[in-house]
C-alpha cells in the first residue's frame, strides 16, 4: 500500500521537477525524509517537556544542539536530493537558471 500523499501516476517521472514549483518524489525519499522530520519533531517533544520539568538550562541546551543538528542533516539530505534530481536534469534539458538558484540557496544556507 502506497503511504506517500502524493503518489506518483505512471505518467509521472520519479526524479521530475515541475514548471509550478512543486517536486514529485519517490517512495524512498519520501519515507526517508519523513522518518527524519518525525525524529526532530519527538526530539523538539523531548525539550518541551524536559523545559516543563524545570530540567537544567545545559541539558536543555545540548538537546536544542542535538535538534540543530538533526535539522542540517534533513537540509543537507533534501539539498543532496534536489542537486541530483532537479539541478541535474534542469541543466541536462538546457535550464542554467537552475544553477543561480542553487547558488542563492547555498548562499542562504551558509549565512
Amino acid at each position: 500500500m502506497d503511504t506517500n500523499p502524493k503518489a506518483l501516476d505512471n505518467n509521472e517521472s520519479a526524479h521530475s521537477c515541475c514548471g509550478d514549483r512543486k517536486k514529485h518524489r519517490s517512495e524512498q525519499e519520501y519515507k526517508d525524509l519523513i522518518r527524519r522530520l518525525n525524529i526532530i519533531e519527538g526530539q523538539v517533544r523531548g525539550i518541551r517537556g524536559m523545559l516543563e520539568q524545570d530540567a537544567y538550562c545545559i541539558d536543555i541546551l545540548t538537546q536544542a544542539s542535538a535538534v540543530s543538528c538533526a535539522m542540517n542533516s534533513f537540509s543537507k539530505e533534501l539539498l543532496s536530493n534536489h542537486i541530483r534530481t532537479c539541478v541535474k536534469d534542469d541543466i541536462l534539458n538546457g535550464k542554467d537558471e537552475s544553477v543561480n538558484e542553487l547558488v542563492a540557496t547555498l548562499q542562504k544556507l551558509m549565512k
